[in-house]
């Protein structure tokens, strides 16, 4: 079957690691079901693992890929949720918990096997290219918000960063929570599409604020973080799911942190009850996820590039 997949790690050129061609077909094995991708969307945890980061020399060549939308082998259209080992259906009980593609061929292909365990129905309201989006940005948004920042309708919640998926992620559902959504980045574009999809307000990366806000939410890292604990009310939090600018602030800012008692909250991925909570979530409220294009499997390494310059706006799809 044809796929994008890993074929060598090189941290300073991950791109060059990057092949399409023909590879073996999934196995069914039992507690496991060989899905048919009807599309898969694109996570900085793929261009992470061409680095090497999360995925061994030793698993290569690895097709890439973490969230998928498609149909079972009975014809059901299935979301997959891409934690492994989360319950220890179907695979061994000592196994830990990884991400599908650090231990397991992913979904930028033309069929996938998971454990029938991480497959969810998929709303009939959404398209499998809206559904592909939300089992890695979207639930990591989700998470953030609703099950880790401790907010309620009406407080303020500042995202860090505008245009990336978790970002656009963070700006439609904190509004359709009712919450009052500020975005801070560096590129005015983005921050003028961020406002257009619900930002109560935009400001320039390290801008002062209006008034300090109830909740951070932080996937840039080391360039925003002496902003992001400046900007919090005392006790307030900051959730922190990624550091795409590198994971060492020049300051930690622990004098700060202890003196006006803030929260600082780790937060990775989300369970498969929470990407239900999701699915149902934009089934009922017409929430769906913001797309900045959609490609064939064969244009892969443009869609690599992309994200590897920022050159995006939401998610990016691929269809096999």
């Amino acid at each position: 079957m044809f796929a994008a997949y890993a074929a060598r790690i090189d941290a300073d050129d991950p791109l060059s690691g990057l092949e399409l061609g023909e590879r073996p077909e999934p196995q069914a094995r039992p507690g496991w079901s060989v899905v048919t991708v009807r599309a898969a969307s694109l996570n900085h945890h793929d261009l992470w693992s061409l680095r090497g980061v999360g995925l061994p020399v030793g698993k290569l060549p690895m097709i890439l890929g973490c969230d998928a939308a498609g149909v079972d082998e009975h014809g059901d259209e299935v979301v997959l949720h891409s934690v492994i080992g989360q319950s220890g259906h179907g695979v061994g009980p000592d196994e830990p918990r990884s991400i599908l593609t650090e231990r397991y061929q992913g979904t930028f292909a033309q069929r996938v096997a998971v454990p029938t365990w991480n497959l969810l129905p998929k709303p009939a309201g959404l398209s499998f290219e809206e559904a592909a989006c939300l089992p890695t940005a979207w639930l990591t948004a989700y998470r953030m918000l609703f099950t880790n920042a401790g907010v309620k309708p009406g407080d303020t919640v500042l995202v860090q960063g505008a245009g990336g998926g978790v970002s656009t992620a963070l700006v439609v559902l904190g509004k359709a929570a009712g919450l009052r959504v500020w975005v801070t980045g560096r590129d005015e574009a983005k921050r003028a599409r961020a406002a257009e999809l619900g930002a109560d307000a935009v400001f320039p990366s390290g801008a002062r604020l209006p008034e300090r806000v109830d909740a951070v939410m932080e996937t840039v890292g080391a360039a925003t973080w002496s902003h992001s604990v400046k900007s919090l009310r005392p006790g307030g939090t900051i959730v922190i799911s990624g550091a795409t600018s590198g994971p060492n602030p020049p300051a930690a800012e622990l004098n700060r942190i202890f003196f006006l008692e803030l929260k600082v909250v780790g937060s990775t991925m989300g369970t498969k009850e929470e990407l239900a909570g999701l699915l149902s979530f934009c089934a009922t409220t017409g929430v769906r996820p913001v797309i900045d294009s959609v490609l064939p499997l064969t244009a892969a390494p443009e869609a690599f590039a992309r994200m590897a310059k920022g050159d995006v706006f939401g998610k990016l799809v691929l269809t096999p």
